[in-house]
């Protein structure tokens, strides 16, 4: 496949994920994806294997973050690799604690499938949103109780 068609199947996947899609990227990726996000104290940090880790990584994501991308990604490719760069804001939905997050992707796309994602984020803001203090440890506690 050439440069452009595997930005464009990346963009199709970006623009899935940004819908809320868990379908579309799975069809997108081997049945051998791997996905790294690194880090620590990050609740989503962690490898991912095959569709079924795949969609748990999404069902998580979506259960845990709001997230929005307030500038269109950059794109940027050679042979096999994509990078994609770009900035997310949004709140760990547990903690409503906001987060700026700077991130690049590197996405290696094989046969037209997406066969590697690799995250470099700042875990330290995600993890640091994600902390709980003694206030927001009541309050989840009490909306799981009442709700």
């Amino acid at each position: 496949m050439s440069v452009e068609e595997n930005v464009q199947i990346v963009k199709v996947f970006f623009a899935a994920m940004g819908r809320g899609d868990q379908q579309g990227p799975l069809a997108l990726c081997a049945e051998d994806i791997e996905w790294i996000i690194p880090g620590e104290d990050w609740p989503l940090a962690g490898t991912y294997r095959g569709h079924a880790g795949l969609a748990d990584l999404l069902q998580k994501a979506s259960e845990m973050v709001e997230t929005s991308f307030p500038e269109p990604p950059e794109f940027v490719a050679q042979g096999d690799r994509v990078l994609v760069v770009g900035v997310a804001k949004g709140k760990i939905k547990a903690t409503n604690r906001p987060f700026k997050d700077d991130w690049v992707f590197a996405i290696t796309v094989r046969n037209g499938k997406l066969t590697n994602i690799r995250e470099y984020i700042d875990t330290q803001a995600l993890a640091r949103a994600s902390e709980m203090d003694a206030s927001s440890l009541s309050l989840t506690c009490a909306s799981r109780i009442t709700g």
